[in-house]
């Protein structure tokens, strides 16, 4: 039996919707999955209305959704649940139940929303005006610096005030402070690439293996090869968290540049002629490694740990 509708995106007409599905003949809440792609905020009312009643969830990827349905031509919100539908149906026997991150989790995923838009807000004021100086007049310079002053100052008070927001958030709470602590113990690791790996992996309970979260910060390599015949390059696949990817490049670049292994890993790698970027790869894989062996062991990094032999 199918049901069509249609209704608002608000509390109202998320619970009108679920009515109509209760007065379904032979509904029965144990047997229903509620699927649905991931949409950031806007699936907030849907999914803590669904969770309050206990009802089974399957948050999934649109990508994957829209990539699992092969050639499609259309779009409207109709289309889309039909997709999501038939989705759901094939792939039933890999389903991944959503469960709900803690309200302190969430909090920490606004407050770094919040202070990445604020970076990119500085920025996009200050860069301009730093790379144009050597090219127009003193005077000119002075005057373009003073009208953005006032605003770069402001956004750098707000950008002090949400650090220390969410400095406090992660001290206050003593599992958080411990993964916080664990993380940033790895060489290379630091307050921002910590935060942005308890919000991606849910304080490292949706991925905890190292090969998922290379593969979800889009670091893993994969091959591309068939035959004889087509022999790609091994590359990493862009179909990832790029904020986070972003991050651990930026941390792989600060660990090569001091002394310690991962230099000397990097500096023997290019002498022996390995492309750069594929060097730097290994790099990110290696701290990606480090960190969910810290957490494995609730140990901090050490860097003459070895594994004891039976």
């Amino acid at each position: 039996m199918q049901l069509s509708t249609h209704t608002p995106n608000t509390l109202m007409g998320i619970k009108t919707a679920l009515a109509q599905f209760k007065a379904l003949p032979g509904w029965n809440p144990k047997r229903a999955v509620f699927c649905m792609e991931h949409t950031g905020i806007y699936n907030a009312h849907l999914l803590d209305l669904l969770d309050q009643q206990k009802l089974v969830i399957w948050l999934e990827s649109s990508l994957q959704i829209k990539q699992a349905g092969g050639m499609q031509r259309g779009k409207t919100d109709k289309i889309d649940a039909q997709r999501i539908a038939q989705y759901a149906y094939r792939f039933r026997d890999q389903m991944c139940l959503w469960q709900p991150p803690r309200e302190i989790i969430q909090k920490l995923a606004f407050l770094s929303a919040t202070r990445q838009r604020l970076n990119q807000a500085y920025n996009l004021l200050a860069v301009p005006v730093a790379e144009q100086e050597t090219f127009i007049s003193k005077s000119l310079q002075k005057t373009l610096k003073g009208n953005v002053k006032k605003s770069l100052t402001a956004l750098q008070e707000e950008q002090k005030v949400v650090e220390q927001q969410i400095k406090d958030l992660i001290q206050t709470d003593a599992r958080l402070k411990e993964l916080f602590d664990l993380m940033v113990s790895v060489p290379g690791i630091g307050p921002v690439i910590a935060t942005e790996l308890l919000i991606a992996t849910n304080e490292m309970q949706t991925i905890s293996d190292p090969k998922k979260l290379a593969c979800h910060a889009g670091v893993a390599p994969f091959e591309y090869r068939s035959g004889t015949s087509i022999r790609g390059k091994t590359r990493v696949s862009h179909q990832a968290r790029k904020r986070l990817k972003s991050l651990i490049h930026m941390g792989t670049m600060s660990a090569i540049q001091v002394k310690g292994d991962l230099q000397d890993y990097y500096l023997r790698k290019i002498g022996e002629g390995k492309h750069t970027m594929l060097v730097l790869n290994a790099v990110r894989n290696k701290l990606i490694h480090r960190v969910c062996s810290v957490v494995r062991r609730g140990e901090k990094y050490d860097k003459n740990y070895t594994i004891a032999l039976a």
